[in-house]
């Protein structure tokens, strides 16, 4: 990895995701850039980039997209961040972990076509979805659908391989479509990722949700982690390639850790204790929950991070909180503002031995 990445940052801040024996492990950062919220417009593609490019001069190295975020712009300013970043030496390729999500419909901002139109002609007519597996007008697991969708991504990224494909919130379909049907579509997306897996595409899959592993058995939206894992078993053996989840952990949502939501083996835990138990590395998303928690925080709960300094901001408060959870990979905050970067970052120089 360049020496830039290592400037000014404290032990603890690069951490080991475990990957693949073909791959072997891969070094990532304590915070990711994600890369969710903004309007579909030039200016805030160029606000993307340059923070996109601070993060990774400051120790960042993790990205965080969705081809459905912003109508795929957001994957097209990282893609041409990247490009300009490796062609400039201010990267290598393999220094950065690119992860982006299929699942919802991606409009194409290129495209002028009306919205039924581009779904009938882009995704029905091709034979990519039948409409029945098209939930809420918005959403589809169907294998020849995501293959297409990561076929976008990589395009947009500019990359062959991207490091993690994540399966985006399958859940909500349980909200319209029986549990089983469900199960058996998520199953035939993980198969399919297998494939993608195998032709040098992807190299590891993931399952980015919001409600699916922090919600009881008994909750509709419930998604067994125990047993997607032995979807991936019987779709692609012992050494399967569904290695990591993403779910919203901070301050306020911190149930992943408290709330015993999953079984492994007949015994109730928590989420984060479900995945270390199975083989599963967690990252947590909406680290300072989009922005909401912003010059909120009483004294109380500042007081609870002194190892960052006299002058901690909430957002520095929030995110340390986050990147010393013990079971937590990696955090991923939103930011296409360089002075958020700047501020975020400046945690880099402290410890994150884990909070008991």
């Amino acid at each position: 990895m360049g020496a830039f990445i290592y400037c000014n940052v404290a032990v603890g801040h690069f951490r080991t995701l475990k990957a693949t024996p073909q791959v072997g492990d891969l070094i990532v950062s304590s915070l990711g850039h994600g890369t969710y919220l903004g309007s579909d417009s030039d200016s805030e593609d160029r606000e993307y980039m340059e923070a996109v490019t601070r993060s990774l001069t400051l120790g960042i190295n993790f990205i965080d997209c969705a081809s459905n975020f912003r109508n795929m712009r957001s994957e097209v300013a990282v893609g041409a961040c990247l490009t300009r970043a490796i062609k400039q030496k201010l990267i290598d390729r393999n220094e950065v972990i690119v992860c982006t999500k299929g699942g919802f419909l991606s409009f194409d901002f290129r495209e002028d076509i009306e919205p039924r139109t581009y779904i009938d002609e882009t995704y029905v007519k091709t034979g990519l979805f039948q409409l029945n597996e098209f939930v809420g007008g918005c959403h589809c697991l169907s294998g020849p659908f995501l293959k297409n969708q990561l076929e976008l991504s990589r395009r947009n990224f500019n990359l062959d391989t991207i490091d993690i494909y994540f399966v985006h919130n399958p859940e909500i379909q349980l909200n319209v479509v029986p549990r089983q049907t469900v199960l058996s579509r998520i199953k035939n997306a993980f198969a399919a990722l297998e494939e993608c897996v195998q032709a040098g595409k992807i190299t590891m899959y993931g399952v980015a949700s919001w409600n699916a592993f922090r919600t009881n058995s008994s909750a509709k939206l419930h998604l067994s982690l125990e047993e997607l894992v032995y979807f991936a078993k019987e779709v692609g053996g012992e050494n399967h390639h569904f290695k990591v989840i993403q779910l919203p952990f901070n301050l306020k949502l911190q149930d992943a850790a408290t709330t015993p939501t999953q079984t492994v083996r007949g015994k109730r835990m928590p989420a984060l204790h479900a995945a270390h138990h199975l083989g599963i590395q967690v990252i947590g998303t909406a680290a300072i929950n989009q922005a909401n928690f912003m010059n909120c925080f009483n004294p109380e709960v500042r007081a609870r991070f002194p190892e960052i300094g006299e002058r901690r901001t909430d957002a520095q408060c929030a995110l340390q909180f986050v990147r010393t959870t013990p079971g937590l990979t990696l955090g991923v905050v939103g930011m296409r503002n360089i002075l958020h970067v700047e501020e975020n970052c400046a945690l880099f120089r402290y410890p994150t031995s884990p909070r008991q």
